[in-house]
């Protein structure tokens, strides 16, 4: 009897992950993956990889559903859990990347090292252990040693499964097979000769139609340049012969490109674009039309991007820079054609760009800079012109992401802030616009996120309401998207909690507990939904705190229930996922607070230490996470508390004061003020809590547990009825 095929319980054939540097690299990659069909007479063989299958989509390479700057994000955690694969783009750039050190950790947690591959783009595989050529690693830690019992890295090296697409090493379409070799688990030899046989019966055709349509175009340039160039022959007929010329460069640029790449080649296709861009290099910028000029320069931009593509970045520039040459001279010949200074400013952003996957950074923002600037001048002319203010939009964007990696944060905010105000104009123009929509709610919130962590809770509570209310009119027009619910969601509890920071308790319950209903829905329409599910712990638990603050305790206490019963599910179903740990260490944080308003001392010291036993590891990992930081600090003043060491707790309190000052960035966060204050005012430093408390004061916060404590030290600490005022300004301005 046949036995039935093996189906694979992963949902994912593989998860690329990388440095973004190396987009390139990654955009080539997966589409190489997605549409790479395998040989039929491999099809249906049994391997220890399981059934070798036709396809190998789908392939994950998604970064951009990451919930915060050190955090994997629940999607991301899931992806990794859903792939058969890991596939790493190795280079310089990836093996300083925290992402990509974080993803082969999560991984390999998972008990499947050997599906880990390798390709190497850039640098030297284990350059760290050469002195003075660190600079060159491109394996990650992670990639480099093994982890011990519990999933920690150990000094034993580990040589990483590595097809090498370097300059002078594999090629391209070598180190892909290797890749999908290993994936399948199938000797390379045998692959290639499979595909061998393949493809010399298809490149036939395509190579024959290349090499004529090469030929021709050779004629047809000469003639064409002949035509331009003799005296005898009308102008008119020149500028035909070119533009046939040119339109089967056009072909070659585009169809005869994509015919090339389907059949894998890839020397063809770098041969197609050099001639072209010989062709045009070799063209005179003299007595042409401007039509001809712009046309040549879209040429040149669109071999720019193949080559792109293609992974030949320095190549590419120079595409764009001979691009660049002829869109500068239309541009200031034309100085209000608004056109022609899109056009430019275009080739100037895709040179910002091609230095900025570089890692060019300050050559890219000049880049961007000028393309900024050379579309301020034309705005004056193309009053209401959506496309040009959309343009200016996204280098807004472009310039904020280059400046945020310079570390200039408060320059990238400038230039964020701008991007939100086009967005909002684009919006206001075309409504419908889903994805305009979508980007303007998370501009908003970014904004918000930005605003408390530099302690300005007005700000961050009005960009906030903007989210939220995006985000519910999006959920409104599409009531069957339950990722838009979600979402909706989300930002209605982030909201609900930043109002209760400053003060406003009953409207912030009120938006946790429609978050909370929300999620319950979700789960009860899908039980297998553990994003729901997590939505609904995570939310229920910060209710629940504020129901105990607000002195309903039997609430909180059924919250917290309900919520650590949903993360030790959670937890056991996805024990590597780091976020879990953390939100389940809150849970117990908060039960602990629960026990101890109780008056059950025993068991609040009980749950508050199994809380700090899981997050102080998660702290080693993430030293500057801010969710595992306020978590580590909120479970250590608590612990404090319930100490019967005296010597202990004033540790516990000095680790968090500590802590609170080494913060590189972030420290007016109201949250990890209080938390301080709070350490402080226990440690007997009344004089060194009180600037913090004026801090806190001129911000507006009026947490309940700081107000309870402030009230117990007998610390005057009246409303500050100018921030209140600006509040209520605020939120009436926003609708809410």
């Amino acid at each position: 009897m046949a036995q039935a095929p093996v189906v694979s319980e992963f949902r994912y054939r593989a998860f690329i992950s990388y440095s973004h540097q190396d987009k390139s690299w990654v955009d080539w990659l997966h589409k190489a993956l997605e549409t790479y069909r395998v040989p039929s007479r491999l099809v249906g063989q049994q391997t220890t990889a399981g059934t070798i299958p036709r396809r190998l989509a789908p392939i994950f390479r998604d970064r951009d559903e990451l919930a915060s700057a050190t955090d994997l994000g629940r999607k991301v955690n899931e992806a990794l859990g859903q792939s058969e694969n890991l596939i790493v783009i190795c280079s310089p750039r990836s093996a300083t990347s925290r992402w990509v050190q974080e993803e082969v950790l999560a991984f390999k947690r998972l008990g499947r090292s050997e599906r880990i591959f390798c390709l190497i783009v850039d640098g030297e595989p284990n350059a760290s252990d050469w002195p003075g050529r660190g600079a060159e690693e491109c394996f990650a830690p992670a990639l480099r040693f093994q982890l011990n019992a519990d999933g920690q890295p150990t000094t034993t090296h580990t040589e990483p499964i590595a097809a090498d697409a370097r300059a002078g090493k594999d090629s391209r379409s070598t180190a892909k097979l290797k890749l999908i070799a290993g994936m399948l688990d199938i000797g390379f030899d045998s692959l290639r000769q499979r595909e061998l046989h393949r493809r010399h019966r298809r490149m036939t055709a395509v190579t024959a139609a290349a090499l004529v349509v090469m030929a021709v175009t050779t004629v047809l340039a000469i003639r064409a340049t002949i035509a331009q160039h003799a005296a005898d022959v009308a102008s008119q007929v020149a500028e035909r012969r070119q533009k046939q010329a040119e339109d089967l460069v056009d072909f070659m640029l585009g169809d005869l490109n994509d015919k090339l790449q389907e059949v894998k080649r890839l020397d063809i296709m770098a041969a197609v674009d050099d001639k072209a861009m010989a062709y045009f290099t070799s063209l005179p910028v003299t007595d042409v039309t401007d039509q001809a000029l712009a046309q040549r320069a879209t040429a040149l931009q669109k071999i720019g991007r193949i080559r792109e593509e293609l992974g030949h970045m320095p190549e590419a520039m120079v595409s764009y820079q001979a691009a660049a040459k002829l869109t500068s001279s239309l541009a200031a010949a034309h100085p209000t054609d608004v056109p022609r200074q899109l056009q430019h400013a275009r080739i100037l952003t895709f040179i910002g760009q091609n230095q900025w996957f570089q890692g060019q950074l300050d050559q890219a923002q000049a880049s961007f800079e000028s393309a900024q600037n050379v579309l301020q001048q034309a705005e004056p002319h193309a009053a209401n012109d959506l496309v040009l203010q959309f343009e200016r939009e996204m280098i807004y964007n472009n310039l904020g992401h280059v400046l945020e990696t310079l570390g200039r944060l408060d320059e990238a905010s400038v230039q964020y802030k701008s991007a939100l105000e086009l967005s909002r104009k684009l919006v206001a123009a075309n409504p419908d616009k889903t994805e305009w929509a979508v980007e303007l709610g998370g501009a908003h919130n970014n904004l918000g996120k930005l605003a408390l962590l530099h302690g300005d809770l007005v700000t961050a509570i009005v960009e906030y309401a903007k989210d939220d209310a995006i985000e519910a009119e999006l959920a409104e027009r599409n009531p069957k998207d339950n990722e838009q619910s979600d979402a909706m969601l989300t930002v209605r509890a982030i909201l609900g909690r930043t109002l209760a920071l400053a003060g406003d308790d009953e409207t912030g319950m009120h938006h946790l507990q429609q978050a909370v209903q929300m999620a319950n829905a979700l789960v009860k329409l899908d039980p297998h939904n553990s994003g729901a599910q997590d939505d609904l712990a995570h939310y229920a638990q910060q209710l629940a705190r504020l129901k105990r603050l607000n002195d309903d305790l039997p609430s909180a206490q059924a919250l917290t229930a309900q919520s650590l019963s949903i993360y030790a599910e959670l937890v056991r179903e996805s024990p590597a996922d780091t976020r879990l740990q953390r939100e389940l260490a809150e849970a117990r944080t908060e039960q602990a607070a629960e026990f101890l308003a109780a008056g059950q001392v025993d068991p609040a010291r009980a749950q508050v230490q199994a809380a700090l036993h899981a997050l102080l590891p998660l702290r080693q990992q993430q030293p500057h996470d801010r969710s595992t930081l306020l978590a580590t600090m909120a479970a250590q003043v608590l612990l404090a508390k319930v100490t019967t060491d005296p010597a202990a707790a004033a540790q516990l309190r000095s680790a968090v004061v500590t802590a609170a000052q080494a913060q590189p960035s972030g420290r007016g966060d109201p949250r990890l003020l209080a938390l301080q204050v709070e350490a402080l005012l226990a440690l007997g430093s009344k004089g060194d809590a009180e600037p913090l408390i004026r801090q806190l004061w001129n911000s507006g916060y009026r947490d309940a547990g700081l107000l309870a404590l402030l009230q117990r030290e007998r610390i005057a600490y009246p409303v500050n009825a100018t921030v209140q005022q600006q509040l209520l300004a605020a939120t009436s301005r926003s609708g809410r």
